[in-house]
């Protein structure tokens, strides 16, 4: 990350989407791998998660603010899932929009970090019609 990243806010917003993205694949890969014993997903998902880290992560961190948060709270919609497949569907849209978050914040920060996040979102993209349609479940 360079040193253009000054505003606390945009800190603020870094850090949620990163949270979100790689908490998002992270349910994802874990349902492919432990549920559909699919290595090949499981492994795509893994390194979409690791292309997912910035540098100086230790610099947004004490601007996490959870207390103010003010959508903190789940609303109905996210308390109950009807099945695996909604938690796959739910969890891809997740990471879908915090890379796009995160494409757009870092356009403001690193124009090639911002790449890393266009890429995943377009691998997400592909990785969930694969996923949901049955190419890859077994």
């Amino acid at each position: 990350m360079t040193s253009n990243l000054s505003e606390p806010k945009l800190f603020r917003l870094v850090d949620a989407n990163l949270n979100r993205l790689k908490e998002g694949i992270r349910v994802i890969e874990d349902i492919n791998r432990y549920i559909y014993d699919d290595q090949n997903i499981t492994s795509k998902l893994k390194s979409l998660r690791h292309l997912a880290k910035i540098d100086n992560y230790l610099k947004i961190l004490p601007h996490r603010d959870i207390q103010n948060d003010v959508l903190k709270k789940s609303i109905e919609t996210e308390l109950k899932r009807e099945s695996v497949e909604s938690l796959l569907l739910a969890n891809y849209k997740r990471a879908q929009e915090a890379s796009r978050v995160l494409e757009e914040a870092f356009k403001l920060i690193d124009a090639k970090k911002s790449e890393d996040f266009k890429t995943i979102r377009y691998a997400l993209y592909a990785l969930e019609q694969e996923n949901l349609t049955g190419n890859g479940k077994p």
